[in-house]
């Protein structure tokens, strides 16, 4: 293995374990139990496809993978986006805590299982999409050669991957046993439409062929509705 490779993947883990045991510590404090099967399905369903993905990337993109652990915004509009988005998050996974602790919802174990599916489904998609692009960038920048992309699941829509975590946490709540942390996410589309106008700003400005892009694939978001 490279030493590049080695580096990136030691920084990869660093920051993968970091995040599991930031998000395990918010379900199971808040919960006041490591008795939280919901949670320990839905880490598992979040973070065991991740090693497949990055070792995939590894292989085939390393490039991506350096690209992906940028994680400092350069444009202002976005600064505040992404700290808004950390607000989203942390409460997001917070109340489905605090919602097994006290008992608040009553979400079948069927349904959970199914909104694991989903989570699981839309963490797939993004995948693809991360194959499709290897300029899929954590921050919003383009970069000296990039081109625009415009097949695979860049052919339905202009910001695929936003769809993916749309489906992700859209789902995670019942994921986690909760009706109210329902709330909360559903307030991550108007997030994301303020992250996509400002993005789009930036591409048409400095991705070459980005607004001929735009007159081809009419919607950004959703076929048919955005």
């Amino acid at each position: 293995m490279p030493e590049d490779t080695a580096g990136l993947r030691k920084t990869i883990l660093a920051r993968f374990s970091a995040a599991f045991i930031v998000v395990a510590l918010i379900l199971f404090l808040t919960a006041g139990s490591l008795q939280y099967r919901q949670a320990w399905v839905y880490l598992g369903v979040l973070f065991i496809p991740l090693v497949f993905v990055v070792n995939y990337f590894l292989k085939r993109d390393p490039a991506f993978l350096e690209r992906r652990m940028r994680v400092r915004e350069k444009e202002g509009s976005q600064k505040r986006i992404q700290a808004i988005g950390g607000i989203l998050f942390f409460l997001g996974f917070l109340i489905p805590g605090l919602d097994h602790r006290y008992g608040w919802s009553s979400v079948s174990t069927p349904l959970v299982l199914a909104a694991d599916a989903v989570v699981f489904l839309g963490y797939f998609f993004i995948f693809l999409v991360f194959r499709e692009n290897s300029y899929a960038s954590r921050i919003v920048e383009v970069e000296a050669g990039q081109r625009v992309i415009t097949t695979g699941p860049y052919a339905l829509v202009r910001h695929p991957m936003y769809l993916g975590v749309i489906l992700m946490f859209l789902a995670t709540p019942l994921a986690l046993g909760s009706w109210w942390g329902l709330p909360v996410f559903l307030l991550l589309p108007v997030f994301l439409v303020l992250r996509i106008q400002n993005e789009e700003e930036v591409l048409t400005r400095e991705l070459t062929g980005y607004a001929e892009y735009c007159q081809k694939v009419r919607y950004r978001l959703i076929p048919l509705v955005w």
